[in-house]
This record gives C-alpha cells, structure tokens and sequence, in this order.
C-alpha cells in the first residue's frame, strides 16, 4: 500500500532539503525523494563545496608560493601534494553529507533513493536500484536542479572534453588547459588548476568576462587574473577540435583576426547549466509544464501547470545559485503551509570566489542605463584600505550604486579580499529598502575590510573620509 505525506519534495540539493526541512518545521508529514546515494545535490557533491575546498587549499599554496617571503616567511622545495588536497576535498563533503542526513533524521523527514517519475497530480513514482514504489503527497515540490551545458559540437568524454564534475576530480593537473566560458564556474576551476601550475587559456565569446556582471568589476577582475598568469581570449569562439597523438589541436575563431591554433591537454566547458528535468514526466501530465530551456515554467507562489505540484531553483527562472534555491525551498514550504511565503529577488547576491573575489547585488551601472534609471556611484579602492593593506591584498574597489531621487541603494559590486562577505552587509540595508546615507553612518569597526563599503557609500557625496581625490 502506498505510503502518504503531505508533502514530497523531488531532489535533495539545497533547495529541496531545505524545502523538507521548513515543511518539516511547520508540521508537515514529508518525503525527500534523491535519485544519488547521498543527499545534498550537486552543490554539496560535485559543485559549490568541493570547488571551495579546491581554491582553499590552491589559494593556500599560491600565497605561500609567492607571498610568504613578503611576510618574512621563507620555504625551502615548496610544493604540494594533489592526492592529499582531493582527499581533504572528499572529507569536508563527507561531513556536510553526513550532517544533513542527521538534520533529515532529526526533522522526522522520510528519505526515499531513487529516480522519481510524476505519476499523477499527487503520485510519485521511486524507481531505485532493487525495487519500485509508488507514494503519494497533496503537495509535490520538484527541485531536480540543473546539470553541466554541453556544446552542440563538443561533447563531453569524461577525459579530455570536461565538464566542472571531471574538473573537480583531476588526477594530475593538466599541463595546458583550455577554459571555454568566462562566468563564475570557468574562472574558479581556471584558477585552482592555474595556481597548481597548468597553463590556463580561457577563450568567452562576449567581449568581456562575467558577461552579465558589472563591466568594471569584469575589467578590474580579468587583469588581475591576468596578473597571476591567466591568458584571455575575447569575443572568440571554438570552432574546432582535432586530436592529435598526444594532445588537442583547437581552432579558436575571434571577431576581427585569422583562425589560431593551440595544443592543450584538456578542455573544460564550462558555458553554464541547464535545467535537470529528463524522466520527471511532467509533460505527460501536461504539455506546456516545460519552457523552451526545458525548465518548468510556474506561475505565482513556484505553482507549475499542475495544480497541487511546485518547483524551485535552477529548474524555473531566474539566477542558478544554491541560495536562491534555499530561499525559494523556504518560501514554497511557507506557501504550501499557511499561504505566505516571499523571495526578494533584487537582493540575491552573486559571488565568484576568484581571489580576489567578486562580489554584487542589484543592478549594474548598465542596467541601470538600459532602464534610464538616474543614479550616483561612490567607490572607494582597497589600496586605500589599512586592513586590506596588511593582509597584502590590496588590489580591487567597493563601489556602490544609489538613486538620484531617494538615495536608496540599488546596487553594489565589490572586487577584492572576502568580497563575498563584506556584500551581506549591503544586501542587509537593500532588504530593509536603506539608503546610502544609512550604511555611512554605520560605525564601523576599525581596521577590518567592511569600512571599504562604508567610504564607497560616503564618496557617494565625496565625503569619503580616506581618500586624497574624490
């Protein structure tokens, strides 16, 4: 006989075990359904974790590599052990794993392993590895999540054509390493492999990196990765790959220059994510439950075609981050129990763990333009910061972006140490609708890198208070 809940929630990433965990909260009898042995999606297996722990421990060698001696710290045949960094990569996810599955236990959750397929208005089918079962749910939240993009002409293999999952997992590092797209995922494994002594190219075809972010960030941010060695080329596309004996030979074609050639050893593809939807079945229970990315299209409150089934994170619209997932698992979950349930979208960061960093929120200075949006800017560099001085990254600005008419913030974009940090504090004043009056007159502590944001929201009206030149 088929067991019933409440709720059954169709993947285990971020969105979805967050999702089983608020219904959970709110009294709700809830299944979690995963098609992997472990829970936590491809954030916590195969993609945010993982690559963090790689730019960690990547980071942690090139600083020592050609930093220490500024700091008076001398080595002798320095060098690193890759097994090791993997094995560590491995146990951080283990653990995180391991945790979620107590949270799961503690919530009174039930788990479910296996491939779900829609049977109905409120029936999912579990097919796993020794048998089939069929539940059903009142409310069924499909958080399936998205898998790598793969080039029409260049089909990963696993070995040589890689996607981020075989870059993660490198046995040795690749001596020559082509990095097709310029966005978050290409330039944080582009960086770890680099570090670690490949020779990185990274061809994108826009003509400049991060095509969707702030163009001086862009700008500011590809010089210096190109300072630590990564070579750029722009509006350039992969026309062709041939292989050779012991290598690839491919065929780059840019806007305004003759077709060049390069040897390397591997490519990694890394021009984005698509939505995960393949066996769900929705389109036999509805035939415009897909859109033309072969996501599922919703309507208000994450509401699919199908009354009584829901989705959240990379499988609907809207920016392929773990957190925005997490916060649509969250609403969903308050939606379904009491009819409340909300998202700020205008406020989702966006983070590209670089070193330095990148961090934003809001719009861009070219957004704003688009829409004829009158704004003033405030900017503050980190050379002009004491703490960032003594931690020798000094490289990158806070800049912050305000309307003319009320002083409101509506954005911030920020290119240096912990970027990725210091943007909560802006997202914290946007969610409250603050102005950049009210983040100048936070007091701030003294020396720490938030103060950084502090004259960017100053020099707004040129009264930064650590600067020669306004």
């Amino acid at each position: 006989m088929a067991q019933n809940f409440d709720i059954a929630v169709i993947g285990a990433g971020p969105g979805g075990y967050v999702s089983a965990i608020r219904a959970a909260q709110l009294g709700k009898r809830v299944a979690l359904i995963e098609k992997r042995s472990v829970l936590g999606g491809t954030c916590l297996n195969i993609g945010c974790i993982p690559s963090k722990v790689l730019l960690d421990s990547s980071e942690f060698y090139s600083k020592s590599s050609h930093e220490a001696a500024t700091h008076g710290i001398l080595f002798r045949e320095l060098r690193f052990d890759l097994r090791t960094m993997m094995k560590r990569k491995r146990e951080v996810v283990t653990r995180l794993t391991s945790g979620l599955n107590d949270i799961i236990q503690h919530n009174k959750i039930s788990p479910f392993q296996g491939h779900a397929t829609l049977t109905g208005q409120q029936g999912v089918q579990i097919q796993g590895r020794q048998k089939s079962e069929t539940i059903h749910a009142s409310h069924i939240i499909v958080a399936t999540g998205s898998v790598p993009q793969a080039l029409p002409s260049l089909p990963f293999d696993g070995r040589t054509i890689v996607s981020s999952t075989e870059a993660l997992e490198f046995r040795e590092v690749p001596p020559r390493l082509l990095v097709v797209g310029g966005g978050a995922i290409g330039l944080e494994l582009g960086s770890v492999w680099l570090r670690l002594g490949s020779q990185v190219m990274l061809c994108e075809l826009q003509d400049h990196i991060l095509p969707t972010g702030d163009q001086q960030i862009s700008r500011t941010l590809r010089r210096l990765l190109e300072m630590q060695g990564m070579r750029f080329m722009l509006s350039t596309s992969l026309k062709e790959i041939a292989r050779r004996a012991d290598a690839l030979e491919v065929t780059l074609q840019s806007a305004d220059q003759e077709p060049q050639k390069l040897m390397v050893d591997v490519v990694l593809v890394a021009v984005g994510r698509r939505p995960y939807t393949e066996g769900l079945g929705l389109d036999r229970l509805n035939k415009n439950g897909y859109d033309e990315r072969g996501g599922i299209r919703v309507a208000h409150h994450f509401k699919s075609a199908i009354d009584g089934i829901y989705a959240i994170g990379d499988v609907i619209p809207g920016p392929m981050l773990a957190h925005k997932a997490e916060e649509d698992g969250v609403a969903v979950a308050e939606q379904i129990a009491s009819g409340s349930g909300h998202v700020n979208y205008n406020t989702v960061p966006n983070v590209v763990y670089t070193w330095p960093e990148v961090a934003s929120v809001g719009e861009s200075e070219g957004q704003l333009k688009a829409r004829g949006v009158a704004y003033r800017v405030g900017r503050f560099p980190f050379t002009a910061n004491g703490r960032a001085l003594a931690m020798n990254a000094e490289l990158g600005f806070a800049k912050i972006l305000a309307s003319s008419e009320d002083d409101r913030i509506l954005g911030a974009h920020i290119v240096g140490p912990w970027a990725s940090a210091l943007i909560s504090e802006v997202v914290t004043v946007m969610e409250f609708e603050g102005c950049a009056e009210d983040l100048a007159r936070i007091v701030h502590a003294h020396p720490t890198l938030t103060e950084a944001t502090r004259e960017a929201a100053l020099n707004i009206e040129r009264r930064a208070l650590h600067l020669a030149t306004q």
